[in-house]
């Protein structure tokens, strides 16, 4: 007769070799913790509202006669453009949203960059190349000023670069026009194609008049300029069109200038970067050029070099702020580079600000606020006692009502619970995921989904033994079923929290993310923790043979003896009469 197993297939789920399930994840934890530990992030980093940080609210202001500029397109592009700012400096969970038609609310938590992003975030950043047409030293520089522009731009050809190849700066030359040159013939010696728009039309006899008024304005604009402060520099040249010459101060204040219309513009720049010059070892900014702008570069550094000084001089302008003025002596094209006093922090600043465009609006800082982290603080205190609280009472119902098998939920909410927490802490420098107020509650909410896994695999093999079978045998024919089940449950919660993270905005994207990021983590603790830990148990002499603290009492769970594995149908031999 043959044996009774012989041929038979292995019970679903498998109890061959849990160890190996057990080590990859304990591999895995081992891995986690000491990246941690070695990348010196043992904690979290944390949003707004639990670090502290600047709330700041910027209010669009309108070009003058494009009030209709302050529209919902534009305003969304700016917050587009304003969080790739931000996030382009590395600072993790900043949010930027609209208020209103007109305002958008800035929120920078504390920590790293946090500062430069206040400066960099509401930076209009639009940036010309405009003809230098009067520079003069301001009358009383600011105390730091040197007395020439802080910086230098040196423009390379995109050919091979050589002695004429690149622009050369003003510093050691007299600044200002020549003594006795009206500034109506700067206008109309301007080499701009400018010369010909309606900002400043060709000489003609009906024009001569207007000529010397524009230009009469623009000398009253030029003699009133004040450079002395970085507010009073700022409003220099304010609400000028591009197409219009326009008044500006360098960075420093040493120096003010009357510049021609912009021939160049940010839009004009595909690339920029802050990288060391070989040569000196300095910061500097470098710039490449679309095709178009390459052309409209060439155009006008090749205009300016047949210039006397100062009119082959041309200014790069940010925010109406003159970076630097050097002087042209060919014609350049393919890219540019501003060099000068720039530290790595402050290059950098720039590249990040020409990289990602220019605001279609101009924005007025109103309100700076900043947020203290007691509150947020406070809260976190009272979420985390709701969390104890919530756990404690998982675990009371799970001693009371398990028993035994307590033991190895306790021991699974354990393992998920290092897997997130190292997760989180790696998270942050890798991602810039930050943890906030509704990302805590995601975790708490976790809790049940975890211990909810449990309960389905616990009660699948309660039902088995009910049915008369011995555990080890009910805990892998249980496991197919409740693995369906979990994974089924698993997948809902997944779906719910990545449209969640999708549709929203701001913190809730943070309980969303956490809530995501638990589920997943749940189906890889009961497959590589839960189950394993299980089938080992079944082999000891506690759990197998029902001992009435071990939670699988077959008496309490109603199973009537004799169980299944025991029942078999015997007959008594029947004596068959012989014939005579």
């Amino acid at each position: 007769m043959a044996a009774p197993n012989k041929g038979r297939r292995p019970a679903a789920g498998g109890q061959s070799k849990p160890g190996r399930a057990l080590a990859l994840i304990l591999i895995a934890m081992v891995a986690l913790v000491g990246g941690m530990f070695i990348s010196h992030n043992t904690t979290p980093r944390l949003g707004i509202d639990l670090a502290g940080g600047t709330s700041i609210t910027l209010k669009a202001k309108p070009e003058p006669g494009q009030e209709s500029a302050i529209n919902k397109a534009n305003m969304d592009t700016a917050v587009s453009i304003m969080e790739r700012r931000v996030n382009g400096l590395g600072v993790s969970e900043a949010e930027v949203q609209t208020q209103g038609s007109d305002n958008i609310i800035v929120n920078i938590p504390k920590g790293t960059n946090s500062e430069q992003a206040r400066q960099q975030v509401g930076q209009t950043a639009k940036l010309y190349f405009r003809p230098v047409l009067t520079a003069q030293p301001t009358a009383a520089p600011a105390p730091s000023a040197s007395p020439s522009p802080s910086g230098k731009a040196t423009p390379t050809p995109s050919g091979t670069p050589s002695a004429t190849g690149k622009a050369t700066p003003s510093a050691g030359k007299p600044s200002g026009t020549p003594q006795g040159r009206a500034l109506t013939d700067a206008l109309k010696a301007s080499p701009t194609p400018g010369a010909s728009k309606p900002s400043t039309p060709a000489p003609n006899p009906s024009g001569s008049a207007a000529d010397s008024a524009a230009a009469a304005k623009l000398q009253a604009q030029f003699a009133a300029l004040d450079c002395s402060t970085k507010e009073a520099r700022s409003k220099a040249g304010e609400g000028t069109k591009s197409t219009d010459p326009t008044v500006a101060c360098d960075q420093t204040g040493a120096e003010k200038y009357i510049l021609g219309p912009a021939e160049v513009d940010g839009t004009d720049v595909a690339k920029a970067q802050a990288v060391i010059n070989q040569q000196n070892g300095q910061w500097i900014v470098q710039m490449d050029f679309t095709a178009g702008g390459s052309k409209k570069f060439a155009t006008i550094t090749g205009k300016l070099s047949q210039q006397q000084y100062p009119n082959n001089r041309f200014a790069i302008a940010l925010d109406n702020t003159v970076v630097s003025a050097p002087t042209v002596s060919s014609t350049l094209s393919g890219s540019a580079e501003i060099s000068g006093n720039f530290t790595q922090s402050t290059a950098q600043d720039l590249a990040n600000v020409l990289s990602y465009g220019a605001l279609p609006l101009t924005f007025q800082e109103q309100s700076v606020t900043t947020v203290t982290a007691a509150l947020g603080a406070d809260q976190l205190h009272a979420g985390l006692i709701a969390g104890a609280i919530g756990l404690a009472l998982v675990i009371i119902y799970l001693v009371a009502y398990y028993r035994g098998l307590a033991l190895i939920a306790i021991l699974s909410l354990v393992v998920s619970a290092i897997l997130t927490y190292t997760i989180m802490a790696l998270l942050g420098p890798g991602i810039g995921f930050a943890l906030n107020l509704p990302a805590v509650c995601g975790a708490i909410v976790a809790i049940g989904i975890t211990a909810d896994s449990f309960i389905v695999y616990f009660e699948r093999i309660r039902d088995e033994i009910r049915e008369g079978r011995t555990l080890r045998p009910a805990v892998e024919r249980a496991w197919p079923r409740a693995r369906r089940t979990i994974l089924v449950s698993d997948f809902v919660s997944f779906l719910a929290a990545a449209v969640l993270f999708i549709v929203t905005v701001g913190k809730v994207q943070g309980f969303a993310f956490t809530l995501g990021l638990t589920t997943l983590l749940d189906v890889v603790v009961v497959f590589l923790f839960t189950k394993p830990v299980m089938t080992l148990l079944a082999r000891r002499k506690f759990f197998a043979s029902g001992h009435p603290w071990s939670g699988l009492d077959p008496k309490r769970l109603g199973a009537k003896p004799p169980l299944r594995r025991t029942r078999r149908t015997t007959s008594a031999p029947v004596d068959t009469p012989k014939e005579a």
